[in-house]
């Protein structure tokens, strides 16, 4: 077991080896934040890296979130298509907290026909003017055909017209810790209001495996039939990559041909995401190429159990001095079947907490670099409850972060 501290670090526990990786634990402390860099490029192909076109691609596993690969991962780029997404979570929420059916049938509007279906030349569903639709079968018009008129009749028959429908995308996006998505229409149709990157696009796929695993199944239907007319999924992995089961292909002239993907193979899920490729044969390329790279040299490890402390975290004016830290669900990261990953896991917290402190209080994160690329980031928490001390205990301490925090500020000048 090999532990290496930060020089800011003043606490931190052990951890285990795996394979050739040094683990360490850097526990921030006197009020520091430790940040991370996350602008972060993917490892070289002499490093084991993925060799890559792509300008912006991610992959990710799923259960875990561990990264094995990006590459301008957060750069805003109109998501096209992929951004439809966004709209079937916002459906499938709705439906879940029950003020949608899937039995509702909502009217296709002249603005919807003829901006979204067939007089417009894009992508449809090919719903007839006037007719009303069950939202049953616009999801499936969206999500298998890519229909800009499902989306568009979906977002009118729950918000009233687009631009509102468009305001709910992005509040939902913000409550799910998509932070810098923003929608200005439901399909994915060229606006400077649409803007998405990879890394949170792969957020957003992965929230909607996880959460809604019955709709899930709707990205992986190969054809739909609507209004007597058989149309194919755009999705090219799903005829040529074993597992494949999603998600969603997007194009546009601003950011060219995207894609987010999964497959799953030996019980392992993987998520792509690539955009801003100048040929739709080369996105199933890269895509497909990227994901047998994961699949074949990654595997999935457990760092840290559930409830095994993590690290320790230093408390201000408590009964004891430090406090437990430990994650309620185990931190796995991929890991190369070479055993030539050197990881660093940090625990990353402002500090030192102050008393009282509940059992299960969430303190910080711990994130586990690979590189200079973030594989996994996790919530940790307070494995142990801590009393007030005395008020001698408190004395102390506000006179130890006192001279801790001028010997820091003079530090700073230098």
């Amino acid at each position: 077991m090999t532990v290496k501290l930060s020089r800011k670090s003043r606490s931190a526990t052990g951890t285990r080896s795996l394979i050739a990786a040094v683990i360490a634990l850097a526990v921030g402390w006197g009020g520091i934040v430790y940040a991370a860099n996350n602008s972060v490029q993917g490892a070289k192909k002499e490093e084991g890296g993925f060799d890559g076109d792509a300008p912006t691609a991610i992959l990710i596993e799923a259960s875990s979130g561990s990264v094995l690969f990006e590459k301008n991962a957060d750069e805003l780029r109109a998501p096209s298509s992929m951004m439809k997404l966004m709209t079937a979570e916002v459906v499938f929420h709705a439906i879940k907290q029950g003020d949608v059916k899937l039995t509702d049938e909502y009217r296709v509007s002249e603005n919807a026909w003829r901006k979204g279906g067939a007089p417009a030349g894009g992508s449809t569903m090919f719903a007839a003017i006037n007719s009303k639709i069950p939202v049953d079968d616009l999801l499936h018009g969206a999500i298998i055909q890519s229909g800009n008129d499902a989306c568009m009749v979906l977002a009118e028959g729950i918000a009233g017209n687009e631009r509102a429908f468009a305001e709910i995308m992005t509040k939902r996006a913000r409550e799910l810790g998509l932070t810098r998505s923003t929608f200005a229409n439901s399909n994915g149709l060229p606006d400077p209001g649409n803007k998405m990157t990879v890394r949170e696009l792969a957020k957003l796929a992965r929230y909607i495996i996880q959460t809604y695993p019955d709709f899930y199944k709707l990205f992986g239907e190969k054809e739909f039939t609507w209004n007597k007319i058989r149309q194919q999924n755009r999705n090219p992995l799903l005829n040529s990559l074993e597992g494949a089961d999603g998600l969603k292909t997007g194009y546009t002239k601003e950011s060219g041909y995207g894609m987010v993907g999964s497959a799953v193979q030996n019980g392992i899920r993987l998520l792509v995401v690539i955009n801003g490729l100048d040929d739709p044969d080369d996105r199933a390329a890269e895509a497909k190429k990227m994901l047998e790279w994961g699949f074949r040299n990654f595997e999935v490890r457990t760092l840290f159990a559930a409830e095994q402390p993590v690290g320790y975290a230093k408390v201000f004016g408590g009964e004891t001095r430090s406090v437990k830290l430990t994650s309620r669900e185990p931190i796995k990261v991929m890991v190369q079947k070479n055993g030539s990953d050197k990881l660093i896991a940090r625990v990353v917290y402002t500090g030192p907490i102050r008393a009282p402190i509940e059992s299960g209080q969430l303190v910080g994160l711990v994130k586990v670099w690979r590189g200079s690329n973030i594989a996994v980031e996790a919530p940790v928490y307070a494995g142990e409850s801590v009393d007030r001390g005395s008020t001698m205990r408190r004395a102390i301490d506000g006179a130890s972060e006192l001279v801790i925090g001028v010997f820091r500020a003079g530090a700073e000048k230098l």
